[in-house]
């Protein structure tokens, strides 16, 4: 008589070969996966940090900038490219301490046209759709983006307590999804998408995405929440690493051949020296009649030089600016009493104070003749 039930042991091994792979398979998602609440401080703290990418931005085209309401998902680099909408251009720039890990920020090429006609000094409204940038028109969008990832590094390390450094941002052009790629971010790889709106003025009405490995994601959560792991020992060499390219330095790196290209002129600075004070003998009688005048009060004031700007560069000083004046370093300085040019002199130190010692007086009828100007 044959025997048609299943032993015991039979039956646990159809039940565990059957899940067996399953299970795996659900504990790797559980492992990838972002929970609520992680994907909540994910968004505040994207939130937080694009608002001090979009005042960045806003500095630099001079037009009002808001970057708000992130949304937080998971997806694959295979995933995101059947669905992604081409031409982008895409800023990769990896974290270099504080944080360890890769970080993507990614436009559209057609909000980028505007973004680099702004900084090109246009008025970002008669842009052509041709769907594609100039050399010219890249690099200038990768600066703006460059300042943008640099000022939300600077407010990361505001909330983390600790120092963020960037490594130098490296551009390339999505131009079709077959190029949706990424240098470290494998595509199968499990990515957080932070979806930001983005509007500049009445120009731009779009989007821009935040793209980052999921252990990026986890470390940053960790760090916010106290549960960071113990930390690693980094080489030092990436001490050596710079925080943020300054857009001088970016312009060295690459350089932009074009004749239309403006060419920024070198200036050497340099503290300016004094000599020092010496006594100065009291000048010759005067005037017996001159105490008459001698409370009226005058006002006095030493021109070092003048320069004219337009609103636009006005607007666009900032500390480290630079104003090159008309005079040469070694050009005496105008006194002007009640706005008019009576002597001209050096400037020195007085202790810790400025102050001008008069090397030549205007003559008498120098000064009648500028009474009437």
């Amino acid at each position: 008589m044959s025997n048609d039930f299943l032993s015991q042991e039979e039956i646990d091994s159809l039940l565990n070969g059957g899940n067996e792979e399953a299970t795996s398979d659900n504990s790797e998602d559980n492992k990838e996966a972002l929970s609520d609440t992680e994907k909540d401080l994910l968004g505040e703290i994207g939130n937080i940090s694009m608002g001090s990418a979009s005042t960045a931005l806003s500095t630099i085209l001079n037009q009002t900038v808001n970057i708000t309401t992130p949304q937080v998902t998971t997806t694959t680099l295979r995933k995101l490219r059947d669905t992604f909408a081409v031409p982008n251009i895409c800023l990769e720039v990896q974290y270099t301490s504080g944080i360890m890990g890769e970080n993507l920020l990614v436009m559209k090429v057609s909000d980028a046209a505007v973004i680099a006609s702004l900084m090109m000094g246009g008025d970002g409204s008669s842009v052509e759709s041709s769907g594609s940038l100039s050399e010219i028109e890249e690099s200038a969008v990768a600066e703006a983006m460059n300042q943008m990832i640099g000022s939300a590094a600077t407010s990361m390390a505001t909330m983390f307590s600790r120092e963020v450094n960037i490594s130098p941002p490296k551009s390339r052009i999505w131009s079709d999804n077959s190029e949706v790629l990424a240098e470290g971010i494998d595509e199968d790889e499990t990515i957080i998408k932070v979806a930001f709106k983005l509007n500049i003025g009445t120009l731009v009405d779009s989007e821009i995405m935040q793209i980052l490995p999921i252990n990026t994601g986890k470390k940053i959560v960790n760090i916010m929440m106290g549960n960071e792991e113990p930390k690693e020992e980094v080489p030092e060499v990436l001490n050596n690493e710079p925080q943020i390219e300054t857009k001088e330095e970016f312009i060295k790196e690459k350089p932009i051949e074009t004749k239309k290209a403006p060419v920024s002129k070198q200036v050497e600075v340099q503290k300016a020296a004094f000599e020092p004070l010496r006594e100065v003998a009291a000048n010759a009688a005067l005037p017996s009649n001159i105490d008459l005048i001698l409370d009226v009060p005058l006002q006095i004031s030493v021109v070092l030089g003048r320069t004219k700007m337009s609103i636009k560069d006005i607007l666009n000083l900032g500390t480290g600016s630079l104003v090159e004046l008309d005079k040469l370093a070694e050009e005496p300085v105008e006194i002007l009493v009640n706005g008019k040019i009576v002597a001209y002199g050096e400037v020195v130190v007085i202790d810790e104070n400025f102050g001008v010692r008069l090397t030549s007086i205007v003559s008498s009828k120098d000064r009648v003749k500028s009474l009437g100007k």
